[in-house]
C-alpha cells in the first residue's frame, strides 16, 4: 500500500494490476493473443476518484491498450491516417485522449462531466478536486528504463543480456535467442521484454551462437518448434561462472556507462545489464556495444526497432519522460485545459524492474528542464511494482506453450478500449483497422479511431460544440482569423461572379460564343 504525496489516495499495486487484468479479460476475443503461442504487454490508464467526506477511492479503467509493433518509415502517412506506434503504452495514452475529449464535450455542452470543472480563466477547464490518473504497464517500458543492471544473484540469461566468456576465452553466452528466453523462464520466471530486433542484431546473435560452446541437442535444435526442456544443471554449466564474472567486471568497469548509483543498489557486484532492442537516434550518441556493462550508454534518446526497416517512433521510456514534462493530454486539449495532466503514479506488473532505472530514464533525464509556460512543470510520478504477472506476458506464454503450436511470437494486433459511447473497441494491425480490404485502404473504413486524423476530427467536433462566447482565447483568436479569411474569400467570389454576370451578353467577335470566366469581353 502506498499513500500518494499531497493526497489521500492509497495505491495498492496488486489491486491496480488485478483491476486491469480483469478488465482485459472482459473484452471480446478479437485481437487478443493466441494462448500459448502469442504474447503482448498491457497498459491501462486508471482514473482515481477521491470520494467526498471519506477516505474511499474509486478506481476506474478509462483506457486500455495492448501491442508490440511499429510501422517503418516508408509506411508512415502524411495525412495522419495511420498509427505509427502501436506499443501498449502509446495505445493506452491515445485511448485516454479519446476519453478526455469525450468528457470535455459533455462539459462544454452542459451534460456534466465526471472529470472536469470550470476554471476561473476564460474557456478553461481543470480536473475536479480529488481526481487523478494512474498509468499501469505490465512490463518495464522499452528503451532506457529497460537497461537494468544485473549481478550474480539476479543474472538472467535472456535475449537482452550480453554474452560472457569463461577462463579459456570461449564465448559461453551466445545461446540462441529462443533457448535463452526459455532458460530464463524455467529457472527465473522473470524474462526481459522481447523487443523486436533488427536484422543487424539478429546476425550478431547468430555469429555469437556459432562461437558458443557445444550445446545440448534440445538447445541447438533449429526449426519451427521451440525447445521445451532444459535443466538447471545445464544452465549452471553454460551460463554461471564466477571467475568469468569477476574478470568481466574488472575488464569493463572503467568503460561502463551505467550510472553507478544504480549499481550501488545491489548488494553484490554488478556484472551485466539487461539489453533493450531500441536503437539510439541517428546522428546522436551511440552504444559502445562492449561486453558486459559497456554494451549500452544510458540516457540516450532511442527509436523503436522495426523488422529490417528503421522506425521514427521514440522508445516508450522517452515518451513517458516527455509526458512527465508536457503532460499526456496532447497539444489539442491544452487549448482547453488550465494545467497539463500528469500521471501521479506508474504501476509496473511483475517483470524485470529497477526503481533506479525507472528514476533515471523517466525523471532524472528531464530534471534540468526549466522556464516552462504556465500550467506546465516537471512532475515526476511515483513508481510501484505489483507482484501479479500479466497472463499473456512472454514468460507466461512460454510456460503455456505446447508442442505443435510453433514458436512463441509477439501478437501482431493492437487492442484499444476506452470509456466512450461510440466505438470503444478499436483493433488494429500494421497501423490500420484489422481485417480491412485493399479497396478500403486510404478511406475512413481503414482508419483507427486513435490515429491523428480521427483525433483531430473529434477535437473539431468539440470546438464546434463550444459556444463562441466561452471558447478559450487561443481558439477564439484562431476562429476570428478563420472567419476573416472566410469573409475575404466570399467577397472575392461574389465580386468575381458579379463581373462575370455583367459580361453575360458579350460575345467573341470570331466565334460568337458567350464570354466565360476565362474570356475577356470584347466591345
Amino acid at each position: 500500500m502506498f499513500t500518494m504525496a499531497g493526497s489521500r489516495h492509497v495505491v495498492a499495486p496488486d489491486e491496480i494490476a488485478k483491476l486491469c487484468y480483469e478488465h482485459f479479460d472482459e473484452l471480446p476475443r478479437r485481437g487478443k493473443p493466441e494462448p500459448g503461442r502469442e504474447w503482448t504487454p498491457l497498459a491501462a490508464v486508471v482514473k482515481m476518484s477521491q470520494c467526498a467526506n471519506s477516505n474511499k477511492v474509486e478506481k476506474e479503467v478509462v483506457s486500455l491498450g495492448t501491442g508490440t509493433k511499429c510501422i517503418g518509415q516508408t509506411a508512415m502517412s502524411p495525412k495522419g491516417d495511420v498509427l505509427n506506434d502501436s506499443h501498449a503504452e502509446v495505445i493506452a495514452r491515445r485511448g485516454c485522449i479519446r476519453y478526455l475529449i469525450h468528457e470535455l464535450h459533455r462539459a462544454v455542452t452542459g451534460k456534466g462531466s465526471s472529470v472536469y470543472c470550470q476554471s476561473m480563466h476564460q474557456g478553461k477547464w481543470r480536473l475536479q478536486p480529488g481526481i487523478s490518473f494512474l498509468l499501469f504497464i505490465s512490463h518495464t517500458p522499452c528503451g532506457d528504463a529497460s537497461i537494468i543492471p544485473v549481478n550474480g544473484s539476479h543474472f538472467q540469461p535472456s535475449a537482452s543480456v550480453t554474452s560472457i566468456k569463461n577462463n579459456q576465452g570461449t564465448d559461453i553466452g551466445g545461446l540462441k535467442r529462443k533457448a535463452e528466453v526459455l532458460i530464463s523462464v524455467q529457472n527465473f520466471n522473470r524474462p526481459t521484454r522481447g523487443e523486436k530486433d533488427t536484422e543487424e542484431t539478429k546476425q550478431e546473435d547468430i555469429l555469437m551462437s556459432k562461437r558458443a560452446s557445444p550445446l545440448p541437442t534440445s538447445l541447438s535444435k533449429t526449426g519451427d518448434e521451440c525447445p521445451q526442456n532444459t535443466s538447471a544443471k545445464t544452465h549452471q554449466e553454460t551460463i554461471l561462472h564466477s571467475s568469468a564474472y569477476s574478470e568481466l567486471a574488472r575488464n569493463t568497469s572503467s568503460a561502463s556507462s551505467i550510472n553507478h548509483t544504480v549499481c550501488e543498489s545491489f548488494n553484490s557486484p554488478v556484472y551485466d545489464t539487461l539489453r533493450t532492442g531500441a536503437k539510439s537516434v541517428p546522428g546522436g550518441l551511440t552504444d559502445p556495444l562492449q561486453p558486459g556493462l559497456g554494451y549500452h550508454s544510458t540516457g540516450l534518446l532511442r527509436v523503436k526497432p522495426g523488422r529490417g526497416e528503421p522506425t521514427l517512433s521514440l522508445s516508450c521510456s522517452d515518451k513517458m519522460a516527455r509526458w512527465g514534462v508536457v503532460g499526456f493530454q496532447g497539444a489539442l486539449l491544452s487549448h482547453y485545459l488550465e494545467e497539463a495532466l500528469y500521471f501521479s503514479t506508474v504501476v509496473v506488473g511483475k517483470c524485470p524492474f529497477s526503481q533506479d532505472a525507472m528514476q533515471r530514464a523517466l525523471i532524472t533525464r528531464c530534471s534540468y528542464v526549466s522556464d516552462l509556460p504556465a500550467g506546465f512543470s516537471v512532475s515526476p510520478p511515483v513508481f510501484l511494482q505489483a507482484k501479479l504477472e500479466f497472463p499473456f506476458s512472454q514468460a507466461q506464454t512460454l510456460l503455456q506453450h505446447k508442442s505443435g503450436q510453433g514458436c512463441v511470437t509477439p501478437c501482431g494486433a493492437a487492442v484499444s478500449w476506452c470509456n466512450v459511447p461510440d466505438q470503444p473497441l478499436d483493433v488494429t494491425a500494421n497501423g490500420i483497422k484489422q481485417g480491412v480490404t485493399k479497396r478500403a485502404l486510404g478511406t475512413s473504413k481503414a482508419r483507427s479511431a486513435l490515429c491523428k486524423l480521427e483525433l483531430f476530427h473529434s477535437f473539431l467536433s468539440l470546438v464546434s460544440s463550444t459556444d463562441a462566447s466561452v471558447l478559450p482565447d487561443s481558439l477564439r483568436l484562431c476562429a476570428e482569423v478563420a472567419a476573416r479569411r472566410h469573409f475575404r474569400n466570399r467577397i472575392r467570389r461574389e465580386s468575381l461572379d458579379d463581373s462575370i454576370s455583367g459580361f453575360g451578353s458579350g460575345r467573341h467577335r470570331s466565334c460568337g460564343n458567350f464570354v466565360g470566366k476565362r474570356c475577356r469581353p470584347v466591345g
